[in-house]
Formats: structure tokens, C-alpha cells, sequence
């Protein structure tokens, strides 16, 4: 597959609002699932771990500051979230929050929290298994939410093509996005960015990587 251009790479970290902003993990993940049964974590948790071998991140088994700082909650009705214990004090204004969510009728939602340098120190999923996700197999579901989790990407980033691809009748990581996820986890470039300037230097590593 043909690298992704400077243009493309831009505009997947360039919000509706015109602002160009990127952000990766500055901290090993770790991440706890909500509301689904144990095979569901697990196929979760397997998403997460292959990412972070794909881009050379790492996990750990608990975060000094958060404890998890990766909190994926599923729910049927955004109406069950408020019953979440604590929810309220790690999203504030979760009233309002859950009032937007249901007028919009919205199926899921991210909130990324940073640290002083601008990384990304902590993410909360919230997923709603309407009709539309119930019917995605759990493996398509788990990998695409764990790529939405893995960097800042723009609001509008994935709504006319999903990240994801499908190979020999199973959902893959297109190449183009994998190879981008791993450019944007290089060391020698920064861990947050508001410059558009930005998506070219994560462009001429794709370049190189071909």
C-alpha cells in the first residue's frame, strides 16, 4: 500500500475546530475493562499488547499516579454510567456529558486526560453497544477501539474510511495506518504537537520505512 501523504497525515490529527493537535502516551499503559465479560477483556487486552509491540510502547501492570490509567467502560444505555462508582470524579460534569451523548445518540465517546509536557497520561472509553457495534465481531471492535486509543487522533480522523482492513475474511490494521501508529512512537520525535509542521516529519518517516 502506498504511504499515506504529508496532506493525509495532517488532516487524520487536524480537528474540525482547524487546529492541528497530536499527542501519544508518555507513560506505559495500563488498562481496565468495565462491563463485559472475561473472554471480552481478554480480547481487549490482546489489542492493546499487539499495539504496543506494533509501535515499541509499553505496558505495565499498574500506574503510580492513576493505578489504571486506560478505563474502557461498556454500557447498553448511557443512563447506566452515572451507577459507575467514582465515574463522576475521573469525568467531570458526567451529567451533562451522558445528556450530550444520548441526544446525539452516540454509540462511543473518548476523553484523553495529559501530563505537563502534553503526552497523553491517562484515556476513558466510554462504548455503548448499540445495535451498529453489537454486530461488529469482538475482535473488529476491540483492535479498532484500541487504535483510537493509542494517539490523539483528530475528532473527524476515521469517519469516511475506518483504520481498520479486512484479510483473509478477519479485520487487520490497514498497513498505511499501522506504519504511521509506529512513525508517531518514534523517540526522535516529540510526544505532543500542535504545528502542522509536525505531519510532515511523521510523513518523511513513512517514506522511509517503504
Amino acid at each position: 500500500m502506498t504511504p499515506l501523504s504529508a496532506d493525509s497525515v495532517e488532516a487524520l490529527f487536524t480537528r474540525s475546530d482547524g487546529q492541528y493537535l497530536f499527542a501519544r502516551w508518555g507513560r506505559p499503559i495500563v488498562p481496565v475493562i468495565f462491563g463485559v465479560e472475561p473472554p471480552s477483556v481478554a480480547t481487549l487486552k490482546g489489542a492493546i499488547e499487539a499495539l504496543c509491540v506494533l509501535t515499541g510502547h509499553k505496558m505495565a501492570e499498574t500506574d503510580p499516579e492513576l493505578g489504571a490509567n486506560l478505563m474502557i467502560f461498556f454500557c447498553r444505555d448511557w443512563s447506566e454510567l452515572p451507577e459507575v462508582p467514582n465515574l463522576d470524579r475521573l469525568i467531570p460534569d458526567l451529567d451533562h456529558l451522558i445528556a450530550r451523548l444520548t441526544e446525539a445518540q452516540a454509540n462511543q465517546y473518548r476523553i484523553f486526560r495529559f501530563d505537563e509536557a502534553g503526552a497523553v497520561r491517562a484515556c476513558f472509553s466510554l462504548i455503548r453497544m448499540d445495535q451498529h457495534l453489537s454486530d461488529v465481531p469482538a475482535e473488529t471492535l476491540a483492535l479498532n477501539q484500541m487504535v483510537q486509543a493509542m494517539l490523539l487522533w483528530s475528532d473527524t480522523a476515521f469517519a469516511q474510511a475506518s483504520p481498520l482492513a479486512m484479510a483473509s475474511g478477519n479485520a487487520v490494521l490497514r498497513p498505511d495506518i499501522a506504519d504511521l501508529m509506529r512513525a508517531a512512537y518514534d523517540p526522535v520525535l516529540p510526544a505532543h504537537a500542535q504545528d502542522a509542521s509536525h505531519a510532515l516529519r511523521l510523513a518523511a518517516r513513512l517514506g522511509r520505512t517503504q
